[in-house]
């Protein structure tokens, strides 16, 4: 791990790589490459879920490292007390490990009512050393209060959609008043960063990759994030985000193109599927 790797410090005194490597979208007979080369490039934090359907592969990639943080995360049908402890451990079998670093609530899911029973199955995951931190996925203001007001644990990490057109400001002073750390999924908007004039002149300015000036945006702004890249120059682009800083007036071009309605993904309250 580079000396100079950004971490922040979880609500349990764990520490967790700003950057880290999202495997969503890749599929299982083709994950392992990309998480090699990713390593061996440098990254620390391996982001992939169950639903992803590619653990097994993730495992593969990851082999006799040592040094990483890995994390996961229970899908939908797998909600529930029981279910979730069973989920944990098909988890750890197909990542081919006996704990993980993260383990996250992939979604609230809040018709079906069973996350709070999830949470609690987490913590049990947590007290049995399977998961050495825990956190969720997609959670709104009123379920991360709920399951801190059933079970009186902080959730460490609330993994949300996070890019420069949706920058989820609200949230992010919500996590910062409980000490829950932010974690970006689609840091780069699906792409759509990439045809920014704001952000392609920045990355012209600095001479970085116009993906790397975006996750150097998260970093700054006191975030994790995890791109997902597949190929080698995409995966090295990205990390180039730990090689230089953005000015104040970059960081505030950036924070200007902030837009409340840029979701690109489901929102949490409605998805239950």
């Amino acid at each position: 791990m580079r000396k100079d790797y950004p971490t922040l410090t979880l609500n349990d005194g764990r520490q967790i790589p700003q950057l880290g490597f999202g495997t969503w979208q890749i599929d299982e007979d083709k994950v392992a490459e990309p998480v090699r080369i990713a390593l061996e490039t440098g990254y620390w934090l391996v982001d992939t879920a169950a639903i992803y359907k590619n653990e097994r592969g993730v495992g593969e990639g990851i082999g006799d490292w040592a040094d990483i943080f890995l994390q996961t995360k229970i899908w939908n049908e797998s909600q529930g007390y029981d279910r979730t402890l069973k989920a944990a451990d098909k988890c750890l079998e197909r990542l081919g490990r006996d704990h993980v670093d993260m383990l996250l609530i992939h979604w609230p899911q809040p018709e079906k009512d069973l996350f709070v029973d999830t949470w609690k199955a987490l913590i049990e995951l947590r007290d049995q050393g399977k998961a050495k931190s825990i956190g969720v996925s997609n959670f709104r203001e009123q379920d991360l209060k709920r399951i801190v007001d059933e079970t009186g644990v902080t959730p460490a990490v609330n993994q949300i959609e996070l890019h420069p057109t949706f920058q989820q400001r609200e949230m992010r002073k919500l996590h910062d008043e409980m000490g829950i750390v932010t974690q970006s999924w689609s840091p780069l908007g699906q792409g759509n960063a990439m045809g920014n004039d704001t952000i392609d002149a920045i990355a012209e300015e600095v001479g970085q990759p116009t993906s790397a000036v975006v996750i150097r945006w998260h970093i700054q702004c006191g975030l994790s994030t995890i791109p997902k890249a597949s190929s080698r120059d995409h995966i090295e682009a990205n990390f180039k985000a730990l090689d230089f800083e953005l000015t104040d007036d970059q960081m505030k071009k950036i924070d200007d193109l902030d837009d409340p309605n840029g979701r690109m993904g489901p929102e949490p309250g409605k998805f239950n599927s």
